[in-house]
């Protein structure tokens, strides 16, 4: 009778944690994006390099649900981005620096989540570019002013997320600044909607953020931030529309900085900026010729507004990006991107605004023009 006792407390051991396990889930997966890049035109002279993490970012990471009933999950994700090349961890050396989040989601509620987070603009506005869906980092408008390749992530976020109805779904975030005394410093806040059909996606998005950089632990810390200013905004809207195998579309983004100082990409303005604006106009194209191989186009017209004690300046960016994909298995796939800029209308007191600079590109260009050709492949596990 022991023994029978013994074996039927085994067996119930067993079967419990097996019963728990059916209800999670935990996924590992990543990407490797590796390639060649030639640069026309820098401050040291034409370069090639070896570079990782442009279509999209280099990544590994870890995420997971466990369902909690009554149409109820608790979830996470935990995602690192990293150099290929030298194996070093990106977004500032940051384990998890793509993003770091835990929550709760339900069937009729939706989806709420905290932690390190893409903003509105990145979830509802992107994915309607080019840079922002097929053509990735080389295709961003210039110094990616609107956040529409996720240059940057928002710490100490809460973030919600409706679901689907009939095609429609919506969502916001708020990020705390951490700071006592200081509420409004380094906060933001973004908000976004999208409507999807069979042929058809419209979205449109806002977001502020607060002295972005302005303290260490707020919502968009110095080392991760676009441009230093007491304030950035963030809006725009934009159509999809697919026809057969192609898919055009059209995006309108505008981006104004208050007493702007400088941004990541070019280091200190030769004055400070008292506004500093930014009206990107986008037309993109796909066409999937093949099962396995698409094509992809995009120009875009950018307007600056730069207005500071010293003067004002109104520089304007042409840019020219292509882009040919082909899978060679359902994980693997080769590619071939161009980029083309132009610029016009900079001065001396919108510096370094005056001249080229692609982002992707080490440094600015020495004219007015600069080029960027990358081959490159890519796998996802």
């Amino acid at each position: 009778m022991k023994r029978l006792l013994i074996t039927g407390a085994a067996i119930g051991c067993t079967i419990v944690p097996m019963a728990a396990l059916a209800q999670s889930s935990v996924t590992l997966y990543g990407l490797i994006d590796e390639g060649l890049n030639y640069t026309n035109n820098t401050k040291q002279g034409s370069a090639v390099q070896m570079e990782s993490g442009f279509a999209q970012g280099s990544r590994w990471g870890v995420k997971g649900s466990e369902d909690l009933g009554g149409g109820t999950k608790a979830l996470f994700q935990l995602e690192n981005g990293f150099d290929v090349n030298s194996g070093a961890l990106g977004q500032s050396s940051r384990m998890f620096g793509r993003q770091a989040y835990i929550g709760l989601s339900n069937t009729k509620l939706g989806t709420l989540t905290m932690g390190r987070q893409y903003d509105s603009v990145v979830d509802y506005l992107a994915p309607l570019t080019a840079n922002g869906n097929w053509g990735g980092y080389l295709l961003s408008h210039p110094y990616d002013n609107d956040n529409t390749d996720n240059s940057f992530r928002l710490n100490n976020s809460v973030k919600y997320t409706s679901n689907a109805y009939g095609g429609f779904s919506f969502g916001g975030l708020y990020g705390f600044s951490n700071q006592a005394g200081g509420f409004a410093d380094n906060r933001s806040y973004s908000l976004g909607a999208q409507f999807v059909a069979a042929n058809v996606s419209v979205a449109a998005a806002y977001m502020q953020i607060n002295n972005p950089g302005g303290n260490s632990g707020g919502s968009l810390a110095a080392d991760d931030t676009n441009f230093f200013a007491s304030r950035q905004q963030v809006w725009g809207a934009g159509i999809n529309y697919t026809i057969g195998s192609a898919k055009l579309g059209f995006v309108y983004s505008h981006t104004a900085l208050n007493n702007a100082t400088g941004s990541v990409y070019v280091g200190s303005f030769a004055n400070t900026a008292s506004s500093l604006k930014f009206d990107n106009f986008e037309l993109n194209a796909k066409y999937q010729f093949l099962k396995n191989a698409f094509v992809g186009a995009m120009y875009n017209y950018t307007i600056g507004h730069f207005n500071s004690a010293a003067g004002d300046s109104k520089p304007t960016w042409h840019q020219v990006g292509l882009m040919a994909d082909y899978n060679l298995s359902p994980r693997t796939d080769v590619y071939v991107q161009g980029m083309y800029q132009h610029l016009t209308g900079g001065s001396a007191s919108a510096a370094p605004l005056n001249t080229a600079f692609i982002t992707g590109a080490d440094s600015p260009s020495t004219t007015a023009n600069q080029v960027i050709t990358r081959v490159a492949i890519r796998h996802q596990f």
